[in-house]
């Protein structure tokens, strides 16, 4: 990094890691809420407290709730943790809810909602710190909260990218992009979890590092190097079964699953997962197993009897940023794979089978027929069936979390290092100046 803020690093795909792991540090988790199924976000901070405390920020504030029964659940659920306070939830992880205006935009409203998060996270900070030495960072999941940076005296400010959150429902688009792009200008590290999200952030700074997601390829691989039984709400009918596990939101295709158990009625087609979205064309139809949300522990039971994955996601704005985790979580269980061609996906053309809109069928007919030649190639033979799934998890199998992680602590401590050497080339001291944010790096 040059000593001069201004002068853009070339964009950068880190593939090694270098240095110390960090160790001690205070890192404030600014993420959506820790009691869901696990994210980039969680496994990121998992492994992080192994070495260090973790603070995590529950923020709700960059969506507005709509008056339907969905979200007031979920306003019920937010004012629970909010009422317990600061709660140990996994080792070495502290999660707050601090109360906040959803959606909040305007300069009078957006004066408030600053004020009251950064007032809690401090008195959380104050509570959470081991001692008053203790360097603190701030890695932000969030896109509207620049006014974080330099609020807790923090050595690093790392804004982490994994959507396009301006294509949401529900959101004030041009609001959340205009702070976003704030939180850009004042990040002293800035991570992009796929090319895309890469490149569009890159029209504003050019140092942004693309770090793709990581499997728990251990845990996934139980799928096929351990037998089990099958799972008593799986069907048992003898027909092949086509699995998918995830939310059920408005980026996954419902129309799509739905037309593809009408068309092929010989197969099973099994969705595990919260649906946030009308699911009633799937209900519709016999062949199709609504199995609710599943504890992530379990996934690999489940994995383990299905005959291929799906990947429904719709192909539009809101999608095409996206990384899927699952799609790794899917290869690590050694499941020949159905998808829609996810920009991030195609990089595993190999071995996951797309549509193709080139081929002149209706998109439904295509994906049935793609399902139909993956399910043609399963063997009978378990030997051969097991080595078969352990060659699709091969193409994953480097592809792990602890990988990721080494590879953000190359980032973040460079740049820490960096940042130090260049206070003391000019005599200053080595922490952040909290009177003015880093110069803005443009593209």
């Amino acid at each position: 990094m040059s000593c001069d803020p201004a002068q853009p690093r070339p964009p950068l795909e880190v593939t090694a890691a270098a240095g110390e792991p960090l160790r001690g540090r205070l890192i404030v988790c600014v993420a959506s809420c820790w009691n869901y199924d696990p994210t980039s976000k969680h496994q990121i901070m998992k492994r992080l407290a192994r070495h260090n405390d973790v603070l995590w920020i529950n923020y709700r504030g960059t969506r507005r709730p709509a008056l339907n029964g969905q979200d007031l659940r979920g306003i019920a659920g937010t004012l629970r943790r909010f009422a317990r306070g600061l709660e140990e939830v996994d080792s070495g992880v502290r999660q707050l809810t601090p109360l906040v205006i959803p959606g909040a935009a305007g300069a009078w409203l957006g004066a408030v909602q600053r004020r009251l998060l950064i007032a809690q996270v401090q008195r959380a900070l104050e509570r959470t710190r081991q001692h008053p030495a203790q360097p603190v960072q701030i890695w932000c999941f969030a896109p509207d909260v620049p006014y974080l940076a330099g609020a807790l005296g923090e050595e690093v400010f790392v804004y982490y990218c994994v959507d396009e959150f301006a294509k949401f429902d529900g959101v004030n688009s041009e609001y959340v992009r205009r702070l976003e792009r704030r939180t850009l200008e004042v990040a002293d590290v800035v991570i992009a979890s796929s090319a895309q999200l890469a490149q569009t952030r890159g029209r504003v700074r050019r140092d942004v590092h693309l770090v793709r997601h990581g499997v728990e390829f251990d845990h996934f691989a139980r799928a096929w190097r351990e037998d089990g039984p099958r799972p008593g709400d799986l069907p048992h009918n003898g027909r092949p079964t086509l699995g998918f596990f995830g939310l059920v939101h408005h980026w996954v295709d419902v129309d799509l699953l739905a037309d593809l158990a009408r068309l092929r009625p010989e197969y099973n087609v099994v969705v595990i997962g919260d649906c946030k979205v009308d699911v009633s064309a799937l209900q519709a139809r016999p062949n199709v197993f609504l199995l609710g949300r599943k504890p992530y522990s379990t996934l690999p039971d489940y994995c383990r009897w299905f005959d291929a994955a799906l990947l429904p996601f719709v192909c539009g704005p809101a999608t095409h940023e996206i990384n899927p985790i699952k799609l790794r979580e899917y290869l690590a269980a050694g499941l020949r794979t159905i998808a829609t061609p996810l920009p991030e996906a195609l990089r595993y053309r190999g071995v996951v089978r797309f549509t193709d809109p080139r081929d002149g069928l209706a998109g439904a007919e295509r994906f049935a027929r793609l399902c139909d030649s993956v399910v043609a190639c399963a063997s009978t033979d378990p030997q051969q069936a097991r080595a078969s799934r352990q060659r699709i998890a091969q193409t994953v199998a480097s592809e792990t979390w602890e990988g990721v992680v080494d590879r953000l602590t190359a980032i973040v401590c460079g740049e820490r290092v960096s940042r130090a050497a260049c206070a003391a080339a000019r005599s200053l001291t080595p922490a952040r100046p909290l009177s003015a944010p880093p110069v803005a790096r443009t593209a």
